[in-house]
């Protein structure tokens, strides 16, 4: 199974602490909200992702599957 890069924003601008317990993700933060940009190999770790978003109490905004290329 390919992996796929998934988008997740999140009110509010997070601090350090909470960044770090993200470091598998590419962390932007602006505009009043925090969005992770992560690669996960499979459904599992999308699910264990928002597990950990949940357990923060961060409030979900918007959640996208970047789109990827196709292989040749």
């Amino acid at each position: 199974m390919r992996s796929r890069t998934y988008e997740i924003t999140v009110a509010g601008q997070t601090g350090s602490v909470v960044c770090a317990e993200f470091d598998n993700c590419q962390v932007t933060i602006g505009g009043g909200t925090t969005t992770l940009r992560a690669e996960l190999q499979d459904p599992a770790a999308f699910a264990g992702l928002m597990q950990r978003i949940a357990a923060l109490r961060l409030e979900v905004i918007h959640v996208h599957r970047v789109a990827t290329s196709p292989e040749p």
